[in-house]
This record gives C-alpha cells, sequence and structure tokens, in this order.
C-alpha cells in the first residue's frame, strides 16, 4: 500500500491523499486551501480522474471537499461519503462559487456531475473497490464527518480526516474500535495546543450573555453556519437562557440539512428544540425589527468576512452597552483577528474603535494536544504515523513526540511525498 500526499502537508488546506492499493488507487480527500485576500487559492497535486477507482470525503468542509468538483470536468468517478456530507458539501461549494466567481477550475454543471456520481454510505459500511476496502466511522467533528478505514492485502490504513475524539453537544465522540492498523495519517491542527475544557467555555459565555442582557443591550455571535451556530444555539437552550436567540444567513440552510440527518447527531431532541425555539431571520427589513429587545444574534461569518456579520457589526459595535462573543477561529488577515488584535472595525472605508465589549470563547472542533495523544494512545498495532494537516511546527514537532512518547516510525511529510506499508 502506497500513499501520495497531495496537500496538507505543513499546511491547513487542500487535503488529498492518493492511496494506491496494489493497482486500486482510492482518493481521500480533495480539498481548497483558500489563499489571503488577492491571492488566488490553491488545490492538491493534480491526479488524473480516469486513474481513480473511487474518491472519499472524510467531511464537508471546503478545505476537504471543495476541489472534488475538478475531477469532473471530463471524468466520472463514484464518489463515496455519508448523507449529511453530501449535502453540506453542495451547499458549501455551492456558495464558494458564488462568492468566488471565476476563481475556480470548475463551476456548477461539475459540481452537478459530482453529485450525480455520489454514493452515499453510512458508518461501518464495508465497501470493495479491486484490490481495497473501505469504510467510514464516526470523526465527532462534524454532522456527517468521517475518519476512513483503508484494508488491501492485509495492510490497514487509517486516516482521521478532522476529528473531535470527545465530539461535543452536537456530536458523539469520535469512534476508535478500529483494531490494529500499519498507517496513520493524523491531523495536527491543534497539536501543540491545550484548549480548556468545554463545559468552562460554555459556562462563560452563558455568564456573559446574561451580563449583556443584564445592561438591556444584543450580544452578537459571529459563527460559521455549519455545526457552530448550532451548537451555540443548543448551549443558550440548555441553559435556561431566556432572551429571544436569532438565527440568521447560511445557518437556516444547514439547520433543514441537519433536521433531515437526526441519525447522525448525539440528541436529536436537544437540537430540534433549540432551532425551533430560535427565530429565523430571513429578511433584511426583519433584521433591524428583531434587535429591538435584549437578544443574542447567531450569524455568519464565523470571521467576519462577509455575510450578514457585516450588517451586525455596523449596528451593534459602537454601543458599550452590546457584546460581542467570538467563538470561531479567527485567521490572519481577517476582520474578526484585526478585531480580536486592535478592538477596530472598518467602516465606511475607516478603522473605528469598537465600544461594545469583545471577548473570545473556544469552541474548536478539532481535538487538542490532550485529546490526540489520547487518540494515539488508544491505537492498536505498531503503525507507521504520519502528520498532517497542521503548520509545519506542530506537524514537525507532533511527529517528534509521537517517536519519542510512543516509540513509533513517524514522518511529517511533504507534498508529493509516497508512504509505503
Amino acid at each position: 500500500m502506497n500513499v501520495k500526499v497531495l496537500g496538507a502537508a505543513n499546511e491547513v488546506g487542500r487535503s488529498g491523499f492518493l492511496v494506491d492499493c496494489n493497482g486500486t488507487n482510492l482518493l481521500l480527500d480533495y480539498g481548497v486551501l483558500f489563499g489571503r485576500r488577492g491571492t488566488p487559492p490553491q488545490y492538491p497535486v493534480h491526479v488524473k480522474p480516469k486513474d481513480l477507482d473511487a474518491i472519499i470525503i472524510t467531511h464537508a468542509h471546503l478545505d476537504h471537499s471543495g476541489n472534488v468538483p475538478s475531477l469532473f470536468v471530463s471524468g466520472n468517478t463514484d464518489v463515496y461519503a455519508t448523507p449529511p456530507t453530501f449535502d453540506l458539501s453542495k451547499l458549501l461549494i455551492e456558495d464558494m462559487l458564488k462568492i468566488e466567481k471565476n476563481s475556480h477550475p470548475f463551476d456548477i454543471p461539475e459540481l452537478n456531475n459530482m453529485m450525480k456520481n455520489a454514493k452515499e454510505i453510512g458508518f461501518k459500511e464495508k465497501i470493495t473497490k479491486g484490490n481495497a476496502t473501505f469504510e467510514l466511522r464516526e470523526s465527532g467533528h462534524v454532522i456527517g464527518g468521517s475518519t476512513v478505514l483503508v484494508e488491501s492485502e492485509k495492510k490497514r490504513l487509517f486516516y482521521t480526516g478532522d476529528i473531535k475524539t470527545n465530539g461535543s453537544r452536537m456530536l458523539r465522540e469520535m469512534d476508535l474500535d478500529i483494531g490494529e492498523i500499519d498507517l496513520l495519517i493524523t491531523e495536527s491542527t491543534y497539536a501543540m495546543t491545550e484548549q480548556r475544557p468545554r463545559k468552562e467555555t460554555e459556562r462563560e459565555l452563558i455568564e456573559f450573555a446574561n451580563e449583556v442582557m443584564d445592561r438591556k443591550g444584543t450580544l452578537f455571535i459571529p459563527s460559521f453556519s455549519v455545526e457552530r451556530s448550532q451548537e451555540i444555539a443548543c448551549i443558550l437552550k440548555s441553559a435556561n437562557f431566556k432572551h429571544k436567540i436569532i438565527m440568521d444567513g447560511m445557518a437556516l440552510k444547514v439547520n433543514e440539512i441537519m433536521f433531515r440527518h437526526p441519525d447522525y447527531l448525539r440528541d436529536p431532541k436537544v437540537f430540534s428544540e433549540a432551532i425551533k425555539s430560535a427565530v429565523s431571520i430571513r429578511e433584511h427589513n426583519e433584521r433591524k425589527h428583531a434587535m429591538e429587545e435584549p437578544c443574542v444574534v447567531i450569524s455568519p461569518a464565523g470571521m467576519l468576512v462577509g455575510g450578514n456579520a457585516v450588517y451586525y457589526l455596523q449596528q451593534l459595535s459602537f454601543d458599550d452597552k452590546n457584546g460581542i462573543a467570538l467563538v470561531s477561529y479567527q485567521g490572519e488577515g481577517t476582520p474578526g483577528r484585526k478585531l480580536l488584535e486592535t478592538g477596530k472595525v472598518s467602516s465606511r472605508g475607516k478603522d473605528i474603535h469598537v465600544t461594545a465589549e469583545v471577548k473570545q470563547f473556544d469552541f474548536s472542533g478539532h481535538a487538542d494536544r490532550n485529546e490526540l495523544f489520547d487518540m494515539i494512545k488508544q491505537i492498536k498495532g505498531n503503525p507507521k504515523v504520519c502528520t498532517v494537516h497542521g503548520d509545519t511546527e506542530s506537524c514537525e514537532l507532533f511527529a517528534k513526540e509521537i517517536n519519542e512518547k510512543f516509540g513509533l516510525e513517524t514522518i511529517a511529510p511533504k507534498v508529493n511525498d509516497v508512504i509505503s506499508v
């Protein structure tokens, strides 16, 4: 079994791994890496669609799914993923194409062609292709999100994609009952970071929300539309939060998709109650009216790049009774990072100081350092370990530490490297 690294090597983005099982070729993920503003997106190393026996998408986030349509410009290959992954991938890729017109080597026809070739599979459903079998397991990272187990000629590969070993309020924990493996490809995003316990973070967010309500303000929570927005709504509902909760933007479409797939949720009842008790905003004229009383507004974009977030920022930033809770990762060069570091937002071409109270809360959907080491501790066998999907420091140091702690052979591969077992 040979694995060619096509992307996500010493970087977070454009995941892609080509697994050659003695002539049967499986492609695990094929994502996009978004450049800084003004720079073009990057993609994994090109593969020929005709050489592929199957494409497997671990989950819908664009750094894992976003470039799959490029394989359908002229080709047709079976694509495998869970039902929620297909629904969300289609939504997110359509949105990407709308926002970044003509930036990608494909468009809606190729996306539609990808969906025509979609083969929906559930967790633990074994699929045979040529010399290989593969199955998906729960990852705890995003609804329908999975890890991949590939088996060929008595060799077994486990690819984590993105994982949250403990799951979340929305999702069950990761499934690690996978038997002995020969090769582990693991994400390293937060391999150098220890996150605060989730319960503490939840409690602090609820306290902040209540403080803002007590002073008759509005709390704006810019949030990723997939998972994070819904998780925040569930946290507030579970805490018996008494005030109005508004949901806006693409999160509403994601809500509909999640309602279609209750089996993939930890507790569908909690989810349903939280979403049904929130107020959905679909028209611009509803927005202002909705904020006439103290309330919480949950709306994308999580990093304040575009979306309805811009409107809410302009409305709420310059009144000290309001609050802004940043619950998503704030990438370099984004308005969210700028707000955190300088306390300013751009308004009508000027940088203006924000008087609303700004706080950051860590609700990462990725496993942190402790969870990643705990996962490796539970892995059976004596696998080679590849550390990917992290910056150079995270991938290299994580590989070194795994080798020191567990005595396993490790590598922080570069793009185009081939790993054999």
